[in-house]
């Protein structure tokens, strides 16, 4: 994402972001499930809350972790199924390609 939506915090609070990515190292790291998979997992739950933005850093994130479209599509198949069509809606506006 070229745009860094937590600038302003990271200036007004260097030691919060600096927090803030080691978590995201913590969670997003490899383990028993994959750093791809982990991110199609928060980018399933983006689309489910709305958050169009999300879903699209997500779906690059986990792109260039090794995840096909296939992928992306059938992760956001269970998000649909289990919080309703509103998640299809999100999803599709953050995969649109913005040119």
């Amino acid at each position: 994402m070229a745009f860094d939506p937590l600038a302003t915090l990271a200036s007004l609070d260097p030691e919060m972001r600096k927090r803030m990515t080691e978590q995201n190292e913590f969670v997003y790291g490899d383990g028993a499930l994959s750093r791809k998979i982990k991110l199609l997992i928060a980018m399933a739950f983006d689309a489910a809350h709305g958050a169009e933005n999300g879903v699209r850093s997500l779906a690059a994130q986990a792109r260039q972790a090794g995840a096909t479209d296939k992928e992306i599509a059938e992760a956001l198949r269970v998000a649909y199924h289990l919080t309703g069509v509103g998640t299809l809606y999100t999803a599709s506006a953050g995969l649109r390609d913005p040119s």
